[in-house]
């Protein structure tokens, strides 16, 4: 019954397809699944003698390599719950997870500062350098997997909440493996199909639906550290895939190299993590003669509905994927149109809950086992979703959530600090930026830079404000609620965000 779980699909694809190329390094070095097998069983056997064993957390904030690759692989074969954290969260962004998480082992980039005393820690640098290498190099290249079930845990992610903390989606074996199957189905992977892996892997978007495709289906993937323009153009010849974010469109279409040509072997483009608009759809298959096919996913669920290839709708988000049902609930009043509302969803790929918060998943399902998205759309005959809005107060830049109650916290820290706003502005190459509206304490003196460099000392560089503005005092309506509709609005139209 392995093949109902994502160990399961990882041992499955080591057995049947053993000499195939799994992986090409940004160095050209190619890795057959047989290479992957030894190199993930070495890593399993140094995490085996920390005392790792199924059901352990192990928390992750390495830079993108092959070998942190065979680390998620060794992770999943010793029945360990992996726990990526983005390599752009400063010290107290880690040290709140790995509290709340409370791994057995944590590895991550040798140039970090140590871990709290008692913390086991091991190093991976992105060379494949650090004392996990170093440990794993003398090990054997056997190892017995464990046989985790469909319900046993095989990550958690954290995603930031409206309460401003983030909070752990607990990710079973069966949602991540049901997923990669219905994708594989959807989007017609192949053996022989390539994917150009540009996305980070402390993501879903990299971690579960890149890579996970790629091994449910025994196909190959080049790894490229990072989204680089010349790079992903030199690579896209010997590539049929490609999975990215809008940025990524948008830049590869702001260069002239970027041609029908460099294309003719690519097969699918995929977006997601924000909305892609309309006009960079039109512009890039008038460029390239190809479509891109548009998704839509979260953190909780992996990915919801897509695109059918060859069927894509322009501006929607495509049809639900195989055993994910999808209803619209609560239809907006403000809009008068009664099909558009709340999506709530269910299927195998959605999350058993947060982690050590349960009252917090209680209040996010609904009747009949619904996950509530937080997202507001609609559906046209044909079945077909459009996203129209986000009933949770999220800002995505570059493909990144950004929760402001978060950023409104550390920014209400900082001295001769009263209170702030803050508000996502669109942005042509990020999708939005970070805005943030400050009310100086009475008698003190508070300029941009001091607000952004004291966010930057807390957060990730993402969740900075690009830009900063001053007010007597926030925009509120009879209730005392800040009117951010208004201040957004305002800065759109160039204006001072209230006066």
């Amino acid at each position: 019954m392995r093949a109902r779980t994502l160990t399961g699909m990882v041992e499955d694809a080591f057995d049947r397809s053993p000499t195939r190329p799994f992986l090409t390094s940004p160095e050209g070095d190619r890795v057959t699944y047989a290479d992957a097998r030894d190199r993930s069983s070495q890593l399993a056997r140094v995490l085996a003698g920390h005392g790792v064993g199924p059901g352990d957390r192990v928390a992750v904030q390495v830079e993108k390599s092959p070998q942190s690759m065979f680390l998620y692989l060794a992770c999943l074969r010793v029945g360990a719950v992996f726990v990526p954290v983005n390599t752009a969260y400063t010290e107290p962004e880690v040290d709140y997870l790995v509290r709340d998480v409370d791994p057995s082992l944590v590895v991550r980039d040798p140039s970090r500062p140590p871990m709290g005393a008692g913390r086991p820690v091991l190093t991976l640098d992105e060379h494949g350098g650090g004392t996990l290498a170093g440990a794993a190099a003398g090990e054997a290249v056997d190892f017995d997997a464990a046989g985790p079930g469909p319900e046993d845990t095989a990550a958690i992610l954290y995603t930031s909440g409206t309460t401003g903390r983030p909070k752990g989606a607990v990710l079973s074996q069966a949602n991540l493996g049901s997923n990669a199957a219905a994708l594989c189905e959807t989007w017609a992977f192949r053996s022989d199909d390539v994917l150009l892996h540009a996305l980070p892997l402390f993501h879903t978007h990299g971690l579960f639906v890149a890579t996970n495709c790629v091994i449910g289906s025994h196909a190959s993937l080049i790894l490229l550290p990072r989204f680089d323009l010349t790079e992903v153009m030199r690579h896209l010849a010997e590539s049929s895939v490609f999975m990215g974010i809008p940025t990524f469109y948008t830049r590869l279409l702001a260069d002239d190299r970027f041609n029908r040509s460099l294309c003719a072997n690519m097969r699918l483009f995929t977006s997601g993590s924000a909305p892609l608009p309309a006009s960079v759809h039109a512009e890039f298959t008038a460029r390239t003669g190809q479509a891109i096919v548009e998704r839509y996913g979260l953190t909780e669920t992996s990915i919801l509905t897509s695109n059918p290839i060859g069927r894509e709708k322009a501006g929607t988000v495509g049809l639900p994927l195989p055993g994910v049902d999808l209803r619209i609930v609560d239809p907006e009043p403000s809009t008068g149109d009664r099909s558009t509302g709340s999506i709530e969803v269910r299927g195998p790929n959605v999350f058993s809950g947060y982690w050590r918060r349960p009252d917090t998943t209680r209040s996010e399902f609904a009747s009949g086992g619904y996950f509530k998205t937080g997202d507001l759309g609609s559906i046209d005959p044909e079945g077909y979703l459009t996203i129209v809005g986000r009933s949770k107060d999220v800002i995505i830049t570059g493909g990144y959530n950004v929760y402001p109650k978060e950023v409104e916290d550390v920014l209400g820290a900082l001295e001769g600090v009263q209170e702030s706003a803050v508000v996502g502005l669109a942005d042509d190459d990020l999708g939005e930026r970070v805005v943030a509206v400050v009310v100086a304490r009475p008698g003190t003196r508070v300029d941009e830079q001091l607000v952004r460099s004291g966010a930057r000392r807390v957060l990730a560089g993402y969740k900075v404000p690009k830009s900063v503005y001053f007010l007597d005092a926030l925009p509120r309506n009879a209730m005392g609620k800040v009117e951010k509709a208004k201040i957004r609005d305002r800065l759109t139209e160039g204006q001072r965000p209230y006066s």
